[in-house]
């Protein structure tokens, strides 16, 4: 709750510092309002963001959840205006971080934590796959998964970031050798994350999706290293992608992924892991990293080893 407040206190000193600058400041006022008219803005982002997000500091939650939802629709607004004029891109991604940091600032003021758990509900529930289905079937829906998940995360989305930092003109210049470094670390990443999924469903007798689980607990392959080799992959191909692309904003977008893969995904599903492995899991993570590769200690779990 206190850290709730205490960045209402950040945001509302920011905002005000803000708009300070859109007045005295020309440079400030153009990439972050283009040509929007700046009293008319602030006769409706003075009250809703600052004064709110102060009140909000003081302990005010209805100030706080005014204070969030006027962010995320000044951002959305910003943001069709932007990808319409070409202009205030630099607007966009403030707006953009501060209406996500506030959602978060509000969770934590009403509720005292961020339920994480929402996540991996529904379709994304963890649950084991089913164990009598031939191997087979577990591959081939594993490469259905790759093909859909890449093609959306790596490929789709991707795409459309760059597609609109160029629009909103927020991108920089990168040098002639990073595009192919990218690629060449596309590849390696990608070799990780192929390898990784095919000992998952042949020794694992699973998928990499929540829903249809490994029955086994995979220490075999890349899994001797770290704990979670295919998210290492994906990160470090997001990382590639926004390379190749000389984007970012991608770059940016898979480490944003790979912190709320950690903070959000993770923790539910290493208590999964621990619930249908008991001991064997928690024997593999004192030995094995999640992150970091490190040589493994000896260690004894079943056939999967």
């Amino acid at each position: 709750m206190l850290l709730g407040r205490a960045y209402f206190a950040v945001q509302a000193f920011a905002g005000a510092a803000w708009w300070i600058a859109v007045f005295t400041v020309p440079f400030v006022r153009e990439a972050t309002l283009g040509r929007l008219d700046p009293i008319v803005v602030a006769a409706f982002d003075i009250p809703l963001f600052v004064v709110a997000s102060a009140l909000a500091a003081l302990g005010t939650r209805t100030a706080a959840l005014v204070a969030a939802g006027w962010t995320v629709v000044v951002a959305a607004a910003l943001a069709v205006y932007a990808t319409i004029t070409t202009e205030a891109g630099w607007g966009v991604l403030i707006m953009a971080a501060a209406a996500a940091a506030s959602i978060v600032a509000v969770l934590l003021q009403t509720t005292g934590r961020v339920p994480t758990e929402w996540i991996v509900r529904g379709p994304f529930a963890f649950r084991a796959a089913d164990d009598h289905a031939r191997r087979g079937a577990y591959a081939a829906t594993t490469g259905g998964q790759i093909v859909v998940f890449w093609g959306l995360f790596l490929v789709v989305l991707p795409m459309i970031i760059a597609f609109l930092e160029r629009r909103w003109g927020v991108g920089f210049e990168f040098a002639a050798f990073v595009p192919p470094a990218g690629v060449v670390v596309f590849v390696l990443a990608s070799a990780l994350g192929l390898s990784s999924a095919f000992v998952m469903s042949t020794r694992g007798h699973g998928t990499p999706l929540p829903s249809a689980m490994p029955n086994r607990l995979v220490i075999a392959g890349p899994y001797r290293w770290v704990r979670n080799p295919m998210a290492v992959a994906g990160i470090l191909q997001g990382v590639a992608v926004g390379l190749i692309l000389s984007s970012w904003l991608v770059v940016a977008y898979a480490i944003v992924g790979s912190l709320l893969w950690n903070y959000a995904v993770r923790p539910s599903e290493e208590a999964d892991l621990e619930a249908r492995f008991g001991d064997d899991f928690l024997r593999y993570a004192r030995n094995v990293r999640c992150w970091w590769p490190r040589v493994p200690r000896r260690t004894q779990v079943g056939d999967t080893l």
